[in-house]
């Protein structure tokens, strides 16, 4: 039986916010609330509603069964793996100093892609 762990849900969330280089603060005002209520979240200590699921869901790009129970179909498991590798190959071969250059750049351009939005 699936069972719903908000402390769990709450890690994913904020592993996910990490991964994509976004603070709380940038979080909270992507999906309407305040700061406080996304650390809430992220520590466990509330629930939220169907329109706060989404909104995470559709800014995290997470699907909902994952960011709720943890599932993850073969196939999006499979395409962030694919993509993972692609991206570690690139950066394998470059200095610390490129590294984190492309990190920087990968950060502006999925700000700015988000502001067209």
């Amino acid at each position: 039986m699936n069972k719903y762990n908000r402390l769990e849900v709450g890690d994913r969330i904020r592993l996910k916010r990490n991964v994509l280089g976004l603070t709380q603060e940038e979080l909270a005002e992507k999906i309407d609330r305040v700061p406080k209520y996304c650390a809430d979240i992220e520590r466990g200590q509330c629930g939220m509603s169907i329109e706060t699921m989404l909104a995470f869901s559709s800014v995290l790009n997470m699907s909902l069964d994952y960011m709720l129970l943890g599932k993850s179909s073969d196939s999006d498991i499979q395409e962030q793996t694919d993509e993972a590798t692609a991206l570690l190959k690139m950066l394998e071969t470059c200095s610390p100093k490129k590294r984190k250059y492309a990190l920087e750049l990968l950060k502006i351009y999925f700000k700015s892609f988000d502001s067209e939005q």
